[in-house]
């Protein structure tokens, strides 16, 4: 049964049973790290042999060669024509909201002048070539591709290619719906460690790229972990977060319902409740109990709200902005009756929803915001993905003549300073000398 913690914070234990609920173990496990380390440098070492290997060994078919592993883009265009017309224009719609909302995400290079001459400035350029990784076990997440992908194009990345596991050897039509929608460059059928290990490396059939975004599991997140910094990655997700800020006026059966959208991932999804109103709260929980019980994903949901989920009774609705901040969860509603008047007492979130109105499940596949969110409490220092991780960013310096005389004088004081020489005379032979 899906029985949460309820707390309330005025009870003595409340801090230490609080640091309990946030406690979560994000260490690597060591047998995972381990396996993804040896899948990688199989992968460095043997390339498509060791993406073969992989690929018999854990998804349950038997690619006859490296060709088997690639897509043909006729195949992601004609799974547009096998879905049902409701899901294809469900997924064109999603993503034009993505594009729409993304796009005022997009800055322009500027530069400007100094008085002497001197020009600063920043370049802003689309990374050449991306990889993104797409689930494709228990479930399958065309929302993950139309997410990522359409992001990446909107930034202007060159090319954009695209692994997703295949169990049993099957492709995922809508997945490859997703990725003919968005635009998507080149599909894999490859998943796991080894496909992160074929981005950043690159095989024969599989070229390297600069960056590595997408979902995956635990020895996904270890393999992202591994390659870092030989390519970029978006981020190594945790378990899936949403915080509900509600008062009276919120629905009881909508507050829980949104509780169990995300408590419906995994067992370690964590979804909390806070609240002043305790007959509020009391309803949630019966809710919480009856509705958990029609899901498909029961068991699941059970064992997350249970395990890490929670009903916490606050003293008011400034209270309940101070625990949110303290939380920082990926997803934060305010379920509440003037949800600006608390929007200005929210420093830490991934994304926040106002209003009665707005389920966290509209974030999750169509409003337009990124649904890629930082959790575990990453909010604090972590933003959504955005056009900006499909970009970098280049200085611009050109210095004038009476600048090389101005910054010059600078740059020796400081480098002499520092002691180093060779940057102090490399500055000083650009300063004019004065005339006698």
């Amino acid at each position: 049964m899906a029985e949460p913690k309820i707390l309330a914070t005025d009870t003595p234990d409340f801090e230490a049973a609080f640091e309990r609920l946030l406690a979560f173990e994000s260490a690597q496990d060591e047998a995972v790290d381990r396996a993804a380390a040896t899948i990688l440098e199989d992968v460095r070492a043997r390339g498509d042999a060791a993406l073969l290997d992989a690929t018999r060994r854990f998804d349950g078919w038997n690619p006859a060669s490296a060709a088997d592993l690639v897509v043909d883009l006729d195949q992601a265009r004609a799974a547009l024509g096998r879905i049902g017309t409701a899901e294809r224009d469900a997924l064109e719609q999603a993503a034009a909201r993505i594009r729409s909302y993304h796009e005022r995400q997009r800055q322009p290079s500027w530069q400007f002048e100094e008085e002497d001459g001197t020009v600063l400035g920043q370049r802003v350029t689309p990374l050449d070539r991306v990889g993104l990784y797409v689930p494709g076990g228990k479930a399958a997440y065309p929302s993950s591709v139309l997410m990522n992908a359409v992001t990446a194009k909107v930034a202007g990345v060159h090319e954009l290619a695209m692994v997703t596991p295949t169990p049993r050897g099957e492709l995922n039509d809508y997945v490859l719906a997703a990725a003919a929608i968005a635009g998507v460059d080149s599909i894999y059928r490859v998943g796991g460690a080894q496909a992160v290990g074929a981005f950043a490396y690159g095989t024969a059939t599989i070229a390297a790229v600069d960056k590595v975004v997408g979902p995956g599991n635990a020895y996904v997140a270890a393999a992202k972990r591994r390659v870092f910094g030989r390519v970029g990655i978006d981020m190594v997700a945790g378990p899936s977060e949403i915080l509900v800020i509600a008062d009276a006026s919120a629905d009881p059966r909508s507050v829980a319902m949104d509780l169990l959208s995300q408590a419906e991932h995994d067992e370690l999804a964590q979804a909390i409740l806070l609240t002043a109103d305790d007959a509020l709260l009391k309803k949630v929980a019966n809710e919480l109990r009856e509705r958990a019980r029609e899901l498909p994903r029961a068991a699941i949901v059970a064992e997350s709200v249970s395990g890490r989920g929670a009903l916490i009774r606050v003293r008011d609705l400034d209270e309940a902005c101070e625990l949110a901040n303290r939380i920082a969860p990926e997803h934060l509603e305010l379920a509440v009756a003037d949800p600006e008047a608390l929007l200005p007492k929210i420093r830490h979130a991934g994304a926040i929803f106002l209003g009665h109105h707005t389920s966290e499940a509209l974030g999750d596949y169509c409003a337009g915001p990124n649904h890629v969110l930082p959790t575990s409490r990453t909010a604090r220092f972590s933003s959504p993905l955005g056009v900006y991780d499909f970009q970098k960013r280049s200085s611009l310096i050109g210095v004038s003549a009476k600048g090389a005389t101005r910054l010059g004088r600078i740059a020796v004081t400081l480098a002499r300073a520092e002691g180093l020489e060779a940057h102090a005379r490399s500055a000083e032979l650009r300063i004019a000398k004065d005339k006698p």
